[in-house]
């Protein structure tokens, strides 16, 4: 007859392989997914010239080297400062305007002065 060695007994699998892979797994999706709330600017949209525009022309020209107010050089901070004047109050119309190839950032920024300096309405045109 046959003759078979002794069975051996089963090795449980080791769970240290697998352990590893997951704790991989979660750095990589806790370096890969974003944290945090993106920010949103409201902006009024003046499609089809549906936007009434009131008062003085208050016209800013946003350019990579500085800002210019209804043509006039002016700085970021004093911006609110030489709007002031020709404002009737926070909810008129100041155009935003990027020019010579003046990036977004750049424009979000003017932006957001200008909404923490109080004024509500604030569109942008090419």
């Amino acid at each position: 007859m046959f003759s078979f060695a002794q069975p051996r007994q089963r090795r449980r699998p080791s769970l240290t392989p697998m352990i590893d892979v997951v704790f991989l797994l979660l750095i990589f999706f806790m370096l890969a997914s974003r944290f945090g709330v993106d920010a949103a600017l409201p902006l009024d949209l003046a499609v089809g010239g549906d936007a009434t525009y009131q008062g003085p022309p208050r016209l800013v020209d946003i350019a990579p080297e500085g800002l210019r107010l209804n043509g006039q050089p002016v700085t970021a901070d004093g911006l609110a400062d030489a709007l002031a004047p020709l404002m009737q109050g926070p909810d008129d119309m100041v155009v935003l305007r990027p020019v010579d190839g003046a990036d977004v950032q750049r424009l979000i920024d003017v932006a957001q002065a200008l909404r923490d300096a109080g004024l509500t309405r604030l569109t942008v045109v090419e």
